[in-house]
């Protein structure tokens, strides 16, 4: 398995250099301006220094070279540098992509508002996958029961109601109505003791529920298709007619087997984790990923919306990679060669 490991990620190498390609030479034919919503009384001369200050009337193969350049080699060794404490020479001369509307490197803004994703995000997508996989398991081992009926019912509400407005309608109920939650999510507050703890669990709530209705309904319904196709095979009659007990023959058979299509679905929203839930961050005022990105569409932030786009792709690829992986661990008939 190591080899096709290794195989797989040097394989994925060109695959991200086009991908890169693609998305950076698409967004570079957009007709933005960094300076396009700086007030009409700057001067064209002041306009002009500020273009070329951000290198966005450099040719293409040099902008597109700057921009690879903050994920190959600028922001590794920025990263080392941070964790080890050893500044090596010539890091006040590495070139940073520049975001057009904050003039900041992009990276960093990125890293500030990554943990604010991944704890609502993330904890929303861990807490859906928890519910999901066994609602969906025992929904199709007790088909067509109250537990079932009620769970697909409540699962097609989950999926079929948009999250904007589920997003709404908590907030008009527990926020404005009942004032039990707050409504904007402050990104500012620091957990430091029990109560600032508290505090972060109750502007989490909102959000974090919204998002989990949406993931529950949506892999639950996918684990149990997949298990009721399984608990129909062959091998499910056989297991059984040999004497093994009901919890045997559906958790080291039936379950394993139904996993296997599932786990590319969780692997693949996993970079979806790290995109941030734009439309969820914009109700509740999350400062995530996807707030972030939605910023810079609007405003023609070039720079920032390639690199966010792009490091979702490379998310893609990777966990691509991993539900390959994870199948040889639950199916022994996948073998890696």
């Amino acid at each position: 398995m190591g080899k096709y490991i290794i195989r797989r990620l040097l394989t994925a190498i060109p695959t991200i250099l086009v991908i890169s390609f693609i998305i950076f030479a698409i967004l570079e034919l957009s007709p933005s301006d960094p300076t396009g919503n700086l007030p009409l009384t700057i001067p064209p001369e002041v306009r002009a220094k500020i273009r070329e200050a951000l290198g966005a009337d450099d040719p293409f193969v040099v902008k597109y070279v700057k921009w690879l350049n903050q994920f190959f080699i600028a922001e590794p060794l920025n990263f080392f540098e941070t964790v080890t404490g050893i500044e090596l020479p010539g890091s006040e001369d590495r070139t940073r992509v520049i975001s057009w509307a904050t003039r900041g490197p992009v990276m960093d803004i990125i890293a500030e508002r990554l943990p604010q994703t991944l704890w609502v995000v993330g904890s929303s997508y861990l807490l859906g996958v928890l519910i999901a996989v066994p609602v969906g398991i025992l929904s199709a081992y007790k088909q067509y029961s109250i537990f079932d009926q009620v769970g697909t019912f409540l699962m097609m509400i989950g999926f079929s109601v948009p999250t904007f407005f589920t997003g709404l309608m908590f907030i008009i109920i527990f926020s404005v109505n009942l004032k039990w939650f707050p409504s904007v999510y402050d990104t500012t507050h620091v957990v430091t003791d029990v109560a600032s703890l508290q505090k972060q669990l109750n502007q989490m709530f909102m959000p974090v529920t919204v998002l989990t209705l949406y993931f529950t309904a949506q892999l639950s319904r996918y684990t149990r298709a997949s298990t009721l196709d399984n608990l129909g095979q062959d091998y499910i009659r056989t297991a059984r007619s040999k004497g093994l007990t009901e919890r045997v023959v559906v958790t080291r058979h039936a379950v394993r087997n139904s996993l296997i299509p599932v786990v590319t679905l969780i692997a693949l929203g996993i970079p979806g984790i790290f995109a941030g839930a734009i439309i969820t961050e914009q109700i509740f005022r999350v400062n995530g990923i996807g707030q972030y990105l939605i910023i810079a569409i609007q405003g023609g932030d070039l720079p920032t919306v390639q690199t966010v786009t792009f490091i979702f792709a490379v998310l893609v690829v990777l966990f691509n990679i991993v539900a390959d992986v994870l199948y040889g661990i639950l199916d022994p008939r996948v073998t890696y060669t």
